[in-house]
């Protein structure tokens, strides 16, 4: 069964910092285009970055600059080390995994989810 496991969440200030992270299933992991998706009340679910698993990495505008998502296999393991927050980084943030990736990124599995709460 593949899981994916994320932890991390927490309510943090405008400008404060927050890190991620999601683990994932060894079955799958190392082959897998892995990425985080968020989404707000209200709001469409967005996709915030993916990254490959040679660790080139894609992201949204609106959290260039800010964000960094990284993995490591060995540990099968991905982050996402949050900087600048913004209150409109709110919301829950998804792991999920594409392990059919050809040119879009199109997950297939995806965990439970991790509040995240950017709050004066």
């Amino acid at each position: 069964q593949v899981q994916l496991v994320e932890s991390g969440g927490a309510l943090a200030q405008p400008g404060g910092s927050l890190r991620l992270s999601c683990v994932g299933s060894e079955s799958i992991f190392s082959i897998s285009v892995m990425g985080w998706y968020r989404q707000s009340p209200g709001n469409q679910r967005e996709l915030v970055a993916y990254i490959f698993p040679d660790g080139s990495a894609n992201y949204a505008d609106s959290v260039k600059g800010r964000f960094t998502i990284t993995r490591d296999n060995a540990k099968n393991t991905m982050y996402l080390q949050m900087s600048s927050l913004k209150p409109e980084d709110t919301g829950v943030y998804y792991c999920t995994a594409d392990t059919l990736y050809h040119t879009d990124y199109e997950p297939d599995y995806w965990g439970q989810g991790t509040q995240v709460t950017v709050s004066a």
